[in-house]
């Protein structure tokens, strides 16, 4: 870091909280899940119903992000080296990156066939779509209650809910459309549902892309202020000021920070450690690292952080 006169440092490296090892849930999703979307092509392709296909693409992709989400995960479980000096955290953020560029590339699909098919409407088998599109629901369903406790841990478990409870509620649409094309015999309602289910997917997905390119863009994470972390920094005893300050995720469930205090005539290790507890306590903040000055000399990167 910057050198200086005056200046201590300090690295936590606590992990607490990390996700729970959600490996049971994310091989059972994996197993059941594509075992389904392997059902709804054949029977999607067998009923000529773009709607069941639509949804056996929404599946597919899930289950191609459930295993990203899975080895994230694993990766991040990795120690450092001497040359990746954080270890393999980000790989969950790319991994929940990587999930939402999945997303938008099957609703671009989607949206091309159904346009497609407005034009030249195809009988549907309603019946066999009504069926199929069932046992979706109870297949998603089952699937997101796997990760229903761990989603406000990590944006990668998040993920794996919101997608599953989204193809749950797919599933009921489908349902739905298939019921008024069996009560109406109007065969464009099938490309109808299947937009429907592209919107469903961007509306649900939205959030969820947002923070994947804001944490691998290094922003400061959703969830913490850092205004508010300024304000616990400079009420602490002794600081005058505050300067270069960072934050960042290291990957879907831990934060980092680095900054700079201005306090003269204090304890350095006794400052450090009170303004690692502040931070830990108030923001859940556990890799910290803090250069203390004394003020004496201009730190060269103090009009740096100008927010």
């Amino acid at each position: 870091m910057h050198g200086g006169h005056g200046h201590s440092h300090d690295h936590s490296h606590g992990h607490g909280h990390a996700p729970a090892d959600y490996g049971w849930a994310f091989a059972l999703g994996i197993i059941l899940n594509a075992g389904f979307v392997a059902i709804q092509f054949g029977y999607g392709y067998l009923a000529n119903s773009l709607a069941l296909i639509s949804d056996a693409v929404h599946n597919l992709s899930d289950v191609l992000s459930l295993v990203l989400a899975w080895a994230a995960i694993w990766f991040g479980k990795k120690g450092p080296t001497a040359r990746r000096t954080y270890g393999y955290r980000r790989a969950s953020i790319l991994a929940a990156l990587a999930n939402a560029a999945l997303l938008l590339v099957a609703v671009g699909a989607i949206v091309v066939e159904a346009i497609e098919r407005f034009g030249h409407p195809q009988p549907v088998a309603s019946t066999t779509v009504l069926w199929v599109a069932a046992a979706g629901i109870v297949v998603n369903g089952a699937t997101a209650l796997f990760f229903l406790r761990g989603r406000e841990r990590d944006i990668n478990i998040e993920g794996a809910f919101l997608h599953m409870a989204a193809d749950a509620a797919v599933s009921l649409g489908v349902v739905i459309a298939a019921l008024l094309i069996r009560w109406t015999g109007y065969d464009w309602i099938d490309p109808l549902a299947s937009l429907v289910v592209a919107a469903v997917i961007v509306l649900s997905s939205w959030g969820l892309t947002r923070d994947a390119f804001n944490l691998a863009m290094d922003a400061v994470p959703s969830h913490i202020d850092s205004f508010e972390v300024r304000k616990s920094l400079v009420a602490l005893e002794g600081v005058k000021g505050v300067h270069d300050l960072h934050i960042w995720a290291m990957s879907t469930t831990e934060v980092a920070l680095t900054a700079h205090l201005v306090a003269p005539d204090v304890n350095a290790d006794q400052l450090i450690a009170a303004a690692c507890r502040a931070l830990e306590t108030q923001f859940a903040i556990r890799h910290v690292t803090l250069q203390i000055e004394s003020g004496e000399q201009l730190c060269p990167l103090a009009p740096a952080n100008t927010f």
